[in-house]
């Protein structure tokens, strides 16, 4: 069974950076997209960065575009997103997600399950 552990959130100011991380279990890592999604208060879960498995292919929501980089250490089984130039409406729980297919080409992801989260909170 895949379990997600992510961690790095916390209380910022607008401007500030974060940096999250995602450790993964249960699968082989090195074999699937991985992405970072969020779900702000009152809105829906919104994808916000996906990484391909060989980590050559990234892709992000026009929101984070320039300010948030996703990364992978497949020797770590770990996922992390760098937040930079943080704004108010960044603020939401960020979870990582796993692919349900290996080797998918393009850098997108249809989640397997999810993590407890971590919760971001950017303040004005």
């Amino acid at each position: 069974q895949v379990q997600l552990v992510e961690s790095g959130g916390g209380l910022v100011q607008a401007g500030g950076s974060l940096n999250l991380s995602c450790a993964v279990s249960g699968r082989i890592f090195s074999q699937y997209n991985m992405g970072w999604f969020r779900r702000a208060p009152g809105k829906e879960r919104e994808s916000v960065a996906v990484i391909g498995w060989t980590s050559r292919v990234t892709s992000y929501a026009d929101s984070v575009k320039g300010r948030f980089i996703i990364s992978r250490d497949n020797a770590k089984n770990m996922l992390y997103l760098q937040m930079n130039s943080l704004k108010p409406e960044d603020t939401a729980v960020y979870y990582c997600a796993i692919d349900r297919q290996t080797f998918r080409g393009k850098p997108e992801i249809n989640p397997n399950g999810w993590g407890q989260g971590t919760q971001v909170t950017v303040s004005s």
